[in-house]
């Protein structure tokens, strides 16, 4: 790329919502921005942003524009499907008109609620449902009760299920009323049904089921079936769980 190719690094950090052209421009004084690994101090350096790699204090920025991640709530009954020959509801209906070409990160079955992710960055995808990056799932259980002391020890020691052993990261029990109980349930796991399956192995029974969150990326009170953009910090949490 030539000295007149490409976009003003200042332009490319305002445009990405890190400050104003101004800020942007004492942040490179400082030293506190990188361009593909190396820290960039002059100003009115052009870079490509379908291109290079920007990191702001460490932490990766995305930078292109057609690039997007949302976090859904996914409704009970929908299935983390792009389209489905059937005709029954799937994920994929309710971002059919926008106007990037998004997929889903994993999958949480059709009777499990909560937080997923769709995104069009297909490394960051790879990376955060291959199980190398043990990136982190959050959940909500709804349990027959009462729960007893030693469970979550039990859970954290692993528990061997019928295609290998499983334990969690943190158990915790929420709250309890007389024949039932919610309990938070953390791992890194991402094998198919395997809340359900761990839970019914150790005895408690899975009545309802939300994940409320994937790394530090929380659900908070998005309603069931409501989208909303990651923020640059959530994107940039993401990236660095994954080593982007």
């Amino acid at each position: 790329m030539s000295e007149n190719e490409g976009v003003r690094l200042q332009k490319v950090l305002a445009q990405a919502g890190i400050a104003s052209r101004r800020a942007s421009e004492e942040l490179i004084d400082q030293g506190r921005v990188q361009v593909d690994g190396k820290v960039v101090r002059e100003q009115g350096r052009r870079i490509d942003p379908e291109t290079a790699v920007v990191h702001v204090d460490g932490v990766r920025v995305q930078i292109r524009e057609d690039v997007v991640t949302i976090a859904l709530n996914k409704p009970f009954g929908m299935l983390s499907t792009m389209e489905d020959d059937l005709g029954r509801p799937c994920v994929g209906d309710l971002v059919r008109n926008r106007k990037e070409r998004l997929f889903h990160v994993g999958r949480l079955d059709a009777e499990t609620e909560g937080l997923l992710l769709l995104t069009n960055d297909g490394e960051l995808a790879h990376r955060l449902m291959h199980p190398s990056y043990n990136v982190k799932k959050t959940y909500l259980a709804e349990v027959p009760g009462p729960v007893e002391k030693g469970v979550g020890k039990r859970l954290k020691a692993g528990i061997e299920l019928e295609d290998g052993p499983v334990k969690v990261d943190s158990f915790k029990l929420i709250s309890a009323v007389p024949g039932k109980a919610l309990v938070e349930v953390v791992l890194h796991e991402g094998r198919k049904h395997i809340v359900r399956r761990l839970l019914e192995a150790a005895g408690y029974p899975v009545q309802s089921l939300v994940r409320t969150a994937i790394g530090e990326v929380y659900l908070g009170n998005q309603r069931p079936g409501s989208m909303r953009v990651l923020n640059r910090q959530e994107v940039g949490g993401l990236y660095k769980l994954v080593g982007l």
